[in-house]
């Protein structure tokens, strides 16, 4: 009985002390004098630390830490001294790195997720009541942690971006040590050099700074504006397009000058709408312009910023030559030295069969091409097809292939027991003009069984909405690509003769890359266009929705 007693007792002790927290930082704390800040403030900022590490990163603020150990490695190298001001005042580099939080969605960060709304009060209050802010330690270590806090937050998301690495991420780093960022603003501090850190810190592709540049052109053209919202189910009345009118002069696509009247003028504002977001361009007001035109400034700003994150998860120098292709732009690149030597207008797969997003090498391309139907386009599409009328194979130039090789009778073929559980066979579109891969295929390793081909509907390259394939790429282009890729193979200086030559046969031939090309898949919903003008393409997968939602808990 004696045993379990004092057992009992010293579990509880144990207990109680495992379950100690660290009492919660005091709110204010004022000195008689501000030299006294200088012992009170390190305590303060003491029992914020003991605070975040007994309440999982939680800040005051209600913002989570970005990393409570980097913070406590730093105020332990600096025996807990405030580093952001003395003697009741900030220092400059206070200013500097207030000025880049207040600024954090030039760079697409959030300054919300950054402290601002609890370090603008905190100015706020020293601007206002200086004597008695001035003497609060309290003020001081919070502030001092929250502005050390956010130097590494926005340091780590400008240099690594703010969503997680992937299968496509190509740096070979994921994060900074706690080490590396302690050095970091170390150095920012010592140097009074913060804008320089983190300026260094960014991606430096002429890409990825264009639409930094067309970021901060929106921010000052549109941040001061406020705009109606319309309605979105209605007919062409008078009392909407008065409504319409007046939200068009709200952001400068239309003038007072015009009347409710005036159709044509109405007609032209909203074509310069259209144009200057990147919409088709009709003159109406249908769903996705009304939609378009609904939508918030800080909705366009957070678009912009998980494009930017993007950026920062390709490498800090790309290939000196390579093939771009921005699936919800629609377009492909080929770059060389910096410049983009050719451009093609590109289709890319439906939201349903959507093109995956990759990086490869582009290892060889073929003239007249054979398409081997993939087995989710057969069972789905074509079966159904085939069962109503065999004479669809022959419609569509398709032969039967066993899994030898040969060509099996269709008519032989009982196509009722065929389907998703059983179908030993390949369709193979056979080749010329009619193929559904043209009359060039452009091939690269990828685990998705996708490449780059011509296509025989050329006309769909004239639509503006181009997510129609079931996940292959299809080029405008397809001869200018396919003679850049032998122009500079100088062993074989006839190959550019000789493809001409073939074309013109029909014949079926695979050149080989020499000099393989690396091929990158990505998504880029926001880009500068060549104006430097903040430029919007339709998120076209949905990926915007998930990459927001960490951009907004960073």
């Amino acid at each position: 009985m004696k045993y379990s007693v004092t057992y009992s007792l010293l579990c509880l002790v144990l207990f109680a002390g495992a379950c100690h927290t660290a009492p919660a930082p005091k709110k204010k704390e004022i000195v008689r004098n501000v030299v006294e800040l200088e012992t009170v403030v390190p305590a303060n900022i003491k029992d914020r630390l003991d605070y975040l590490a007994d309440n999982k990163g939680q800040m005051e603020d209600s913002i989570k830490a970005f990393r409570v150990s980097a913070l406590e490695a730093f105020y332990q190298e600096h025996s807990n001294e405030a580093q952001w001001s003395a003697d009741g005042r900030v220092l400059p580099v206070f200013d500097t790195m207030y000025n880049w939080i207040a600024n954090a969605d030039e760079v697409g960060l959030l300054p919300a997720r950054l402290h601002f709304k609890a370090l603008s009060e905190a100015v706020d209050r020293l601007k206002n009541n200086s004597d008695s802010a001035r003497r609060d330690a309290a003020l001081w270590g919070r502030v001092d942690v929250m502005m050390t806090d956010a130097f590494m937050k926005m340091a780590s998301g400008l240099h690594f971006g703010v969503t997680p690495r992937d299968s496509i991420t190509l740096r070979p780093d994921s994060m900074y040590t706690d080490t590396s960022l302690v050095q970091l603003l170390d150095q920012a501090l010592k140097n009074h050099s913060i804008g320089v850190v983190l300026t260094e810190v960014q991606p430096t592709s002429e890409a990825y700074q264009n639409l930094k540049a067309a970021v901060k052109g929106f921010k000052e053209k549109y941040s001061s504006l406020t705009w109606d919202t319309l309605p979105v189910n209605v007919t062409d009345t008078v009392a909407f397009r008065s409504q319409l009118r007046r939200r068009l002069i709200q952001t400068g696509q239309m003038d007072t000058l015009s009347t409710d009247q005036d159709t044509v003028q109405l007609a032209a504002g909203i074509k310069k709408f259209q144009q200057e977001f990147n919409m088709y361009v009709d003159g109406k007001a249908g769903k996705k312009t009304v939609q378009a035109l609904n939508r918030s400034y800080a909705d366009w700003m957070e678009q912009a910023a998980v494009n930017l994150d993007r950026w920062r998860k390709l490498p800090d120098t790309l290939p000196n030559r390579y093939i771009f292709v921005n699936l919800p732009g629609f377009w492909l690149h080929v770059v060389e030295d910096g410049q983009v030597i050719l451009s093609s207008r590109v289709i890319v797969g439906a939201p349903r069969t959507r093109s995956p997003l990759l990086t490869s090498s582009l290892t060889n391309f073929q003239l007249y091409p054979y398409w081997r139907v993939p087995f989710s386009i057969t069972v789905k599409e074509m079966i159904p097809a085939i069962r109503r009328n065999i004479n669809y194979l022959a419609q569509k130039n398709l032969q039967v292939i066993d899994k030898d090789g040969e060509e099996v009778d269709p008519t032989t073929i009982d196509w009722n027991k065929m389907g998703q559980h059983y179908f030993p066979y390949t369709l193979r579109q056979m080749d010329g003009t009619d193929n559904s891969l043209g009359v060039m295929k452009f091939n690269f390793f990828n685990k998705y069984s996708v490449y780059m081909h011509d296509t025989n509907s050329r006309g769909l390259f004239r639509a503006a909405f181009r997510a129609l394939s079931h996940g292959c790429v299809r080029v405008q282009q397809w001869d200018s690509l396919a003679n850049y890729l032998v122009s500079s193979d100088s062993a074989r200086p006839y190959l550019k003769d000789s493809i001409k030559v073939w074309l013109a046969r029909q014949e079926r031939k695979q050149v080989d890359v020499r000099n393989r090309v690396p091929v990158y898949f990505r998504y880029f919903t926001a880009e500068a266009s060549p104006e430097g003008k903040l430029l919007f393409n339709e998120d076209i997968y949905g990926e915007d929705r998930i990459a927001r939602r960490w951009l907004e808990r960073q």
